[in-house]
């Protein structure tokens, strides 16, 4: 596979039949979709969740996190979308910030939560449970298009940029970071620890306290370090504050407010176990 890489020029498109034209990014998006939604309607059970009812919530999802993670892309590089505006509607041409799509999934949880009156942490924790493993094969979809690529490198895993994908500092470069396969890798990761973590312990038919408000935060945490941890090598433009890169800042200020919110939760826990 690292040979290929190496070697290997990606095309975005994927199937064109006449007017038809399929893209590699749209492509992995609704494959990373559809089986994150199959390993969590296999999961619905243990979360007490009627597959109906995952059905929808998964379907608003998709529409909010893609409007979301658009809206949110839109506005960091709001000086190129006012000067193409028609631009912004180009959603297969990449520009898709996971941090929007993050926000805009809490807000569709919660509303979902309070419609159909079920518990908001528990519709959150079968998400990121089955999340990370959707965002590993939809991070593919930017190798295809050949953006968000790290800095130079002459590794044996560097992957070839065509001339007119590389940044104006770095047109003399060949080979950069493969990025979307760290982040892919990493988020492999995440997924399995999380489903290992949720069948040891909802297979036991009992759930511990914060037990689902922990599975959220725990993903919120790793993906925030590997995110943050991963802009060092990206290029790409971004807004920079106090020398840091806008991801990077969005990312601490998630690791932050989600250990104080671990340590809130084990406060009320010990306090509860005291008083009884």
């Amino acid at each position: 596979m690292i040979s290929f890489l190496h070697n290997y020029s990606p095309s975005p498109i994927f199937f064109t039949l006449g007017p038809i034209t399929l893209k590699w990014y749209g492509l992995l998006i609704v494959l990373g979709a559809s089986i994150a939604l199959l390993i969590a309607l296999n999961l619905a059970k243990h979360y007490q969740l009627k597959k109906d009812l995952v059905f929808d919530l998964t379907f608003w999802l998709i529409i909010a996190g893609i409007l979301g993670a658009r809206i949110y892309d839109v506005f960091l590089e709001l000086p190129y979308y006012l000067k193409y505006p028609l631009k912004i509607f180009y959603i297969w041409e990449g520009g898709m910030a996971i941090h929007g799509a993050i926000i805009a999934g809490v807000i569709v949880i919660y509303l979902f939560s309070k419609k159909h009156k079920l518990n908001f942490w528990a519709l959150s924790a079968l998400t990121v449970t089955v999340l990370p493993l959707a965002q590993a094969i939809g991070r593919f979809g930017n190798y295809f298009n050949q953006e968000l690529f790290g800095r130079p490198t002459n590794l044996v895993w560097g992957i070839p940029i065509e001339l007119s994908n590389r940044p104006l500092d770095y047109l003399q470069f060949t080979y950069f970071h493969p990025t979307f396969l760290y982040e892919s890798l990493g988020l492999i990761i995440i997924f399995l620890s999380l489903f290992l973590f949720t069948i040891r312990f909802l297979k036991q038919g009992t759930v511990y306290p914060n037990f689902y408000k922990n599975q959220v935060l725990i993903y919120l945490i790793s993906y925030s370090i590997l995110r943050f941890s991963l802009e060092f090598i990206r290029i790409d433009k971004t807004p920079l504050f106090l020398g840091l890169r806008w991801p990077q800042i969005v990312s601490l200020v998630i690791i932050i407010i989600s250990l104080l919110l671990i340590s809130k939760f084990h406060v009320l826990v010990s306090h509860k176990r005291k008083s009884s």
